[in-house]
């Protein structure tokens, strides 16, 4: 693999290995003597990190520059190795008052306006609409108090609200812009899709909660600034499906910061079937 690592990079000076990142098996920035520096990723046996990898390098052509670039990815033996464009910046905060959300908001705004190409439709990644179900014979407490049988009618809806042609990153958080100065990148495309624009401001939406506004106000800010943003039964659907699947994953598998998740999925659904429903 490292032959064929420096056949597209050349002769690798030193190689600094990134720490961080749980869906590589190599994650490396390769710095070289007369040339800008590569990050490496890489991952060994098939698999849907590699997948998702794979991924990364058919979604950035499409990002209109948003994405690191890739330079090369290639396939050796049982390894994915792909390089991509070295991005520094700092991660956004989306706190309240944050000044790097209107360059937040200028990146979400970007993404919808992208083609999603021949990426995999979002109606048919999110067809399994059973996730309160599951969760109830997964971990019966968790749902104690809510109406499984309504929540899962709410979710039963979301996937063709979700249909449209735009490109999707379906995984925004504040670790995913990268910035400098007044510049911003978004990264780790390993869950892209084809659909309707206002999934990915829904998904900031969530994750402005988790930093701290609320939902109320996280949705005024969308509103606002979010030129795809939507209301009513769009976002209700799109909350109780995320809160039945993002629960089933925290219950039934042993994934880092899954419960964290489900939980704030939860408080966002009990919102928008209370004030955000009457509000919306």
């Amino acid at each position: 693999m490292q032959d064929a690592v420096q056949g597209h990079v050349g002769p690798i000076s030193t190689a600094a290995a990134v720490r961080g990142g749980q869906n590589s098996d190599i994650a490396a920035v390769l710095h070289r003597d007369t040339a800008l520096p590569v990050f490496l990723k890489g991952v060994r046996g098939v698999s849907r990190r590699m997948r998702w990898l794979r991924n990364e390098t058919i979604a950035a052509p499409l990002t209109g520059g948003l994405s690191p670039g890739v330079l090369f990815a290639e396939d050796v033996e049982e390894w994915l190795v792909v390089g991509f464009e070295h991005v520094t910046g700092r991660a956004a905060s989306l706190a309240p008052g944050s000044p790097d959300l209107a360059l937040v908001a200028e990146a979400v705004n970007r993404i919808g306006t992208q083609p999603g190409g021949s990426l995999r439709p979002l109606p048919d990644r999110w067809s399994v609409t059973d996730w309160w179900h599951k969760l109830a014979i997964a971990a019966p407490d968790v749902v104690d108090g809510w109406d499984v049988d309504a929540a899962t009618r709410w979710a039963r809806t979301f996937p063709e609200l979700a249909c449209g042609d735009r490109l999707a990153h379906t995984d925004l958080h504040g670790e995913q812009f990268l910035i400098d100065h007044d510049e911003v990148r978004v990264i780790d495309w390993g869950y892209p899709g084809c659909g309707a624009p206002w999934v990915d401001a829904a998904f900031i939406v969530l994750r402005l909660i988790e930093a701290g506004h609320h939902p109320g106000e996280a949705e005024r800010w969308a509103r606002a600034h979010l030129v795809h943003f939507t209301d009513g039964e769009h976002l209700t659907a799109f909350a109780m499906h995320i809160a039945g699947l993002w629960g089933y994953w925290a219950a039934t598998g042993d994934i880092s910061g899954a419960p964290g998740r489900a939980q704030l999925a939860r408080t966002y659904a009990a919102w928008r079937c209370g004030a955000g429903r009457s509000s919306g």
